[in-house]
Formats: structure tokens, C-alpha cells, sequence
């Protein structure tokens, strides 16, 4: 695959960094974010790259030449003027006839590029955006995408906010169709933003979706994210996030761990976040584990909720922990439930699957989707039948007992490795 990179930011909040250099050429623990990009691209497999430059400047040109040192081959589209995110795709078009990776130049990321491409072709999509949660997303444009991935809508961060939303911020990082390149064919430059006029059309006409991926992708363009990103290039943060690499995770039920337990959540009014719950999510985002809720929702099979509800309950959960600092990095829920009998219930979700724990249907896919290592992670729940679901999945366990009540009701006999008494004290002791 092509990759295209915009990479004549001139970089002005970094000057006391970069001087006359433009932003991707701003180093990072001794290379250019460029550099890190192009070594990240070679490593899964891109061959082409073409670079979007300045003409005010030949520093990028003149650094990367045609290549030929990363084993790949590097092109320039020099813009005389600039054209914004989006204007010098009618450049690119004559250029090449197939899907690409459109990137910024000022993103430090390592990312697995074969899950992202993998994404894309298995929907479909025109264009594939990548997408990750933030401890901010109050004050972030944020992704509207509904339950199958699908965008269905752009959230400046100026618009009003009267409803529950998932968590997703846009990274800078797509795959495009060469569909849309086509639209582009033989037109004359001119200026265009890439997210207003390429993206959210395609939006609008059902044809793009977020990726939502855990890796590391953040730009650097003030000094403040300089530093943090260097820091973390030092630390080996940076690296380890990558997908191709084992990950670990710390799973947590959702009810009487991440929110007050009582009678079952049916409406987003009912939902309220236990007492600490983000402060301790925010420590496990700032450690090297992923957190992600693995829940049981009998609600659907039962009638008692559609799964639309279930998606703002679960909206609702991403906003308060947004509004502390915190996120998770994904959610799996089951929705099925083997017993009949209840009024309204659906039967189509009456089965005896392999999801519901304590069964492992949940881990698997959270497994197959961020690269889980089980033996080095953990499952945090409130009921012995979230205990043996970690054991069932080789995880190490903990119990907390400020949720159900009753926790030992069934599989009773079952030795957790810790027993806090809540989430916030289990935190602790796993990264203690």
C-alpha cells in the first residue's frame, strides 16, 4: 500500500525546537517524527511513500532523498501554495490508482498496520479513521460511530453536547479508497480540508468507519506534547503499544465495580459511577495495561432494554469517566440469557452461548482484537462468576465486595488471587 504524508507543517509553536525546520522534522529521542512514521510504514510492509512539502523549504527532501537508506521509495508533491489537509489529493491522484494511508506528519505513532488494512477491506469502507478514547473527550472533536462502527457523525468540540457519546477522538490517521482519490482525478488544486469536505461527505453517505485501536498515536505540536512524547519514546512506551506486541489487560465487570451496583440498569438515568471507580481506570490508563469492561446485559434477552439503550447506557458510563480524566479502552457485552419465562423477552437472544460468563466468549474477542496476553493480566469483578470467568481465561483474579451483596452465590468455592474492597483498592495492589 501508498502511503501519503503531510509534511510541510512549518511547525510555529516549536520554533525554540525547530527553528527553520518544518514540524515532521522535529526530533524525537535523536530522529524526525518523519522518520519514525517511514520506519513504522516499512516495518508492515509499505514500499511507496509520497510526501506533501513546502516549497519554502528542501529540509525534508534533502534528509530523506529518495528512500533508498529505508528500503523504500520516497516521492514529493511540492505545494506552491498551501492547500490545507486535504487540496493536494488532486496532485496524488495522477500519481497512483489504489487504496493509500493518508497521515500528518506531526504524529508520533507505531501502529500495527495490518490490523488497520484488515479493518478497512473487512468493511468495506471508503475511508477507515483511526480512532482512540482520551481523557479529555469533553473538550475533543470527537467520532459519533453506532454499534457496528460506523460513523454517523463529526462532534466539533465547539457544538453543544445534550446527549451520551462514545469516547472516540479522531488520531489523524486514515485509510482512503481509491474511490475517493477518483473524485479528485483531473481537477485543479485548490484548498481543502480534509476532515469538512472529504470526510464527513463520505460520512454522510455511509461510507466511513472508526478503527479503535489502543496503540499510540499523538501529535506533537506544542512544546508540552514534545516532551511527553519524548519521554515516552525514552520509556519505551511508544513501542510497546503496538498491537503486533502481547498486551496486557486488566478486565472489569461493570455493575458494583465500575458503577453502583443495585437492580438492573435499563435507562441511562440509573447508571451513577462508584466512588473512586475513575480515579482508579485513570491509573490503569497511565500504567502499561489496557482497561476494558467485559459485562453481562440479560436486559436485551429479557426485553427489558434494545440495544440502543444498552449503547447510551454505556455512552453515558465513557462520559462520566471522561469528565475525571479516565477511559476504557474498549466494552464487550453479552446480551443473551439461557432461562425463559420473562414477559417480553426476545427469543433469538434465549441461547445458551459461549459469551456469558462465566464462559469466555468476551476475553476471546477482546484477545483477538488488542493481542491479549491472559497469563499477565487480570479480571476484576464483584461475583464469583466474574472470578471463574477470569480463572476460565487464565487471568489472574480479583474479587471486590462492594458490589453485589451476595457474591459467593454461585461458583462460591472459588479462590480469587486478591479480595479488595473496591476497585480503587485493587488498583493499587495490581500496580503496586
Amino acid at each position: 500500500m501508498i502511503a501519503l504524508i503531510q509534511a510541510g507543517g512549518a511547525g510555529t509553536r516549536l520554533k525554540q525546537i525547530t527553528g527553520d525546520l518544518p514540524k515532521p522534522m522535529v526530533p524525537i529521542n535523536g530522529k524526525p517524527i518523519l522518520e519514525w512514521q517511514i520506519e513504522n510504514l516499512k516495518a508492515f510492509g509499505f514500499d511507496r511513500v509520497i510526501l506533501i512539502v513546502s516549497y519554502k523549504t528542501t529540509a525534508v527532501q534533502d534528509y530523506f532523498g529518495d528512500g533508498s537508506k529505508w528500503g523504500l521509495k520516497i516521492e514529493y508533491i511540492v505545494e506552491s501554495t498551501p492547500l490545507g489537509t486535504g487540496g493536494a489529493l488532486s496532485l496524488a491522484a495522477n500519481m497512483f490508482d489504489e487504496d493509500f494511508a493518508l497521515l500528518f506528519g506531526d504524529l508520533m505513532i507505531d501502529i500495527d498496520w495490518n490490523r488497520f488494512v484488515s479493518f478497512f477491506k473487512e468493511k468495506e469502507a471508503m475511508i477507515a479513521a483511526f480512532a482512540h478514547p482520551n481523557g479529555h473527550p469533553y473538550d475533543s472533536d470527537v467520532l459519533v460511530s453506532d454499534i457496528n462502527d460506523k460513523l454517523i457523525g463529526i462532534l466539533s468540540k465547539k457544538e453543544p453536547r445534550n446527549f451520551f457519546y462514545k469516547n472516540l477522538t479522531n488520531a489523524g490517521l486514515y485509510i482512503v479508497s481509491k474511490e475517493i482519490l477518483e473524485t479528485f482525478r483531473d481537477t485543479e488544486p485548490e484548498k481543502i480540508d480534509f476532515e469538512k469536505e472529504v470526510l464527513a461527505p463520505t460520512v454522510a453517505l455511509g461510507g466511513a468507519y472508526a478503527y479503535r485501536s489502543s496503540e499510540y498515536v499523538k501529535d506533537c505540536g506544542t512544546p508540552d506534547r514534545y516532551e511527553s512524547v519524548t519521554a515516552d519514546c525514552k520509556n519505551g512506551v511508544i513501542a510497546a503499544k503496538n498491537l503486533a506486541k502481547k498486551q496486557k489487560c486488566i478486565f472489569l465487570d461493570r455493575d458494583g465495580v465500575i458503577n453502583r451496583f443495585g437492580n438492573f440498569v435499563r435507562k441511562p438515568e440509573e447508571l451513577f459511577l462508584m466512588e473512586g471507580a475513575a480515579k482508579a481506570i485513570k491509573r490503569i490508563n497511565e500504567s502499561s495495561y489496557l482497561a476494558i469492561c467485559v459485562t453481562n446485559q440479560p436486559i436485551i434477552a429479557r426485553g427489558e432494554a434494545t440495544l440502543e439503550t444498552l449503547e447510551d447506557i454505556h455512552n453515558k458510563m465513557e462520559d462520566l469517566l471522561g469528565n475525571e480524566g479516565a477511559y476504557l479502552n474498549d466494552l464487550f457485552f453479552c446480551p443473551h440469557h439461557p432461562d425463559k419465562g420473562f414477559p417480553g423477552e426476545r427469543p433469538e437472544y434465549k441461547i445458551d452461548c459461549d459469551c456469558r460468563k462465566p464462559k469466555t466468549g468476551m476475553f476471546k474477542k477482546a484477545q483477538a482484537k488488542y493481542n491479549i496476553d491472559f497469563t499477565e493480566s487480570w479480571m476484576i469483578g464483584d461475583t464469583c462468576q466474574d472470578v471463574q470467568a477470569g480463572i476460565n481465561a487464565g487471568c489472574k483474579t480479583c474479587l471486590v465486595t462492594s458490589g453485589d451483596p451476595n457474591p459467593y452465590k454461585k461458583y462460591g468455592d472459588v479462590k480469587p488471587d486478591l479480595v479488595c474492597k473496591d476497585l480503587e483498592e485493587a488498583i493499587s495492589k495490581i500496580l503496586g
